[in-house]
């Protein structure tokens, strides 16, 4: 049996799918999300272990005013949904030589504990450095990140807005170059180069304009009661609720067009299902295989080269008294590799790093406490994605996770198997034509920005949304992208929606389902 002709189909239930399904629902349209999964929200996956689910996708929650204005679009709020935990650390820094550092929302505390931990010149480079920074994501906010399609001209008069944002604009200058020229200490260089990771690029390639991406943290960061897979649950329930129909365990084979105009679908068991207005909430770089029509997919220069991906350990232990002891993680803390250079040459040139920076979520610990015996973890090392020039083999010298944690103090018992790690391999697996990279189209180069995909494709009634399409990775992108997505269909409208029901306490509210975003918080930091 088809679906009507004024109905949506949407491709994958990941964040962008659902941000869309919610608001089009809203707004009265007949939705139905297909995802080849059992579970909805995409990498927001979990992995069970001895004390309960473990995230095994993203970790991080920031830019919270996204998240309310989605749920806002639905007449309803988040704390009615998920419990969310303003983290006081919004992460714990470790390095080889017992230097560790607190960074909090507060940029007077992080000045201080600069001083303290690394000197009053560092103190005095990290206050410029979070002055121009701040500068930069504030001009960047509204007219880039935030607008359907990132113009040249846009950006233009953002950096002339905002003078300081000028010197980490220039072409060709990399992060890593911009850090030497702002930051006297190693450490504090190495800590904001990692920045360029949250997005999947390598700090030694990618431009210094991802300097940005550290104030989306310095803003605020939460933690989701329940684990960040707990979001992902509450936005599918407020998606049925409002009428929409999930569909899981149900792959989409092909997208069907005719004279340029989406169609319909064709499921992995032979369904074919009618669809004039399409979002597909996945990997552009799959389009090539799902459109019958190839060559109205999205250009190879807007998903190739790829992302970094990650070997990510998800398991349950304890943490022992002796060394750094019980109370030495916070929710996000990562354990610096000894050499930046040892880490991202060899992901620069595809290869695995032997000693990679350890980032570690210690997912019960967003209150604070310290708990009584297994928690859960989930450790991410950057690794390189599949494909050509890539290499997936382990270094002769690589180290165990564990091993190198117990060189800062840090030690675990029990010991994971080989069975709590996802590689590379695995995670191209799951997500079929990602080549296992975990952010789509690589961050690194000038260009980028500007070269992902939007939510308007060559194919009338087909749209775009995800961490794979403008305005890039990370949640509240994906929620942002899904946004985008709904807004454009909605312009488009090609055939009568149905009536909406009155506006009630959480129903349904046309009106906002079609709304700006609600303007950052972070914008009065």
């Amino acid at each position: 049996m088809g679906l009507e002709e004024d109905s949506i189909a949407i491709i994958g239930a990941g964040m962008g799918g659902l941000a869309a399904g919610i608001r089009l629902a809203a707004a009265g349209r007949d939705v139905t999300i297909y995802d080849s999964h059992g579970w909805p929200g995409g990498k927001m996956r979990t992995v069970l272990s001895d004390a309960g689910p473990v995230d095994a996708g993203p970790t991080v929650l920031t830019l919270r005013d996204v998240l309310d204005d989605l749920f806002a679009s639905a007449d309803t709020a988040t704390e009615d949904h998920v419990t969310l935990t303003p983290l006081p650390v919004l992460a714990r820094h470790f390095w080889a030589d017992g230097t560790r550092l607190d960074l909090t929302h507060d940029a007077g505390n992080n000045e201080a504990a600069i001083r303290d931990a690394l000197g009053p010149q560092a103190a005095r480079d990290f206050a410029r450095f979070s002055a121009e920074t701040r500068a930069l994501f504030h001009a960047f906010d509204a007219p880039i990140m935030r607008a359907p399609r990132p113009r040249v001209l846009a950006s233009g008069r953002a950096a002339l807005s905002a003078p300081a944002t000028l010197p980490w604009l220039v072409p060709g200058r990399s992060l890593d170059a911009m850090l030497h020229a702002r930051l006297s200490d190693p450490r504090l260089r190495q800590l904001f180069g990692r920045y360029a990771t949250y997005v999947g690029g390598n700090p030694m390639l990618a431009p210094a304009v991802l300097g940005l991406v550290w104030q989306a943290e310095a803003a605020g960061v939460w933690a989701v009661q329940g684990g960040m897979a707990r979001l992902a649950q509450a936005l599918a329930a407020v998606f049925e609720r409002l009428g929409g129909t999930l569909r899981l365990n149900t792959p989409v084979a092909r997208i069907t067009t005719d004279k340029g105009r989406a169609t319909g679908l064709t499921l992995a068991d032979g369904t074919r299902t009618a669809a004039r207005q399409i979002i597909f909430n996945g990997d552009p770089a799959a389009l090539p295989d799902l459109l019958d029509q190839p060559r109205n997919a999205p250009k190879r220069r807007q998903t190739y080269p790829r992302s970094l991906s990650a070997r990510v350990w998800t398991f349950a232990a304890e943490v022992t008294p002796r060394g750094l002891g019980r109370d030495a993680l916070a929710y996000h803390t990562l354990f610096f590799a000894d050499d930046p250079a040892s880490e991202f040459a060899p992901l620069a040139q595809g290869r695995t790093p032997p000693d990679p920076t350890i980032y570690v979520c210690a997912q019960d610990r967003a209150s604070g406490d310290t708990p009584q015996g297994p928690e859960r973890f989930q450790f991410i090392l950057n690794a390189p994605a599949t494909g050509p020039g890539t290499s997936q083999k382990d270094p002769a010298c690589q180290t165990h996770p564990f091993d190198r944690l117990a060189r800062f103090g840090l030690h675990l018992t029990p010991r994971p198997g080989p069975d709590s790690l996802t590689t590379p391999t695995q995670f191209a697996a799951l997500f079929p034509h990602s080549q296992g990279a975990l952010y789509g189209l690589s961050p690194n180069g000038a260009a980028a920005t500007f070269l992902r995909p939007t939510a308007r494709t060559k194919v009338k009634g087909l749209y775009l949304a995800g961490g794979g399409v403008h305005p890039g990775a990370g949640v509240p992108m994906a929620l942002i992208s899904g946004g985008h997505a709904a807004r454009a269909l909605l312009s488009d409208r090609i055939s009568r929606a149905r009536s909406a029901p009155t506006a009630t306490r959480g129903g349904i509210s046309t009106a906002s389902a079609i709304a700006a975003p609600a303007p950052s918080r972070s914008s009065g930091s």
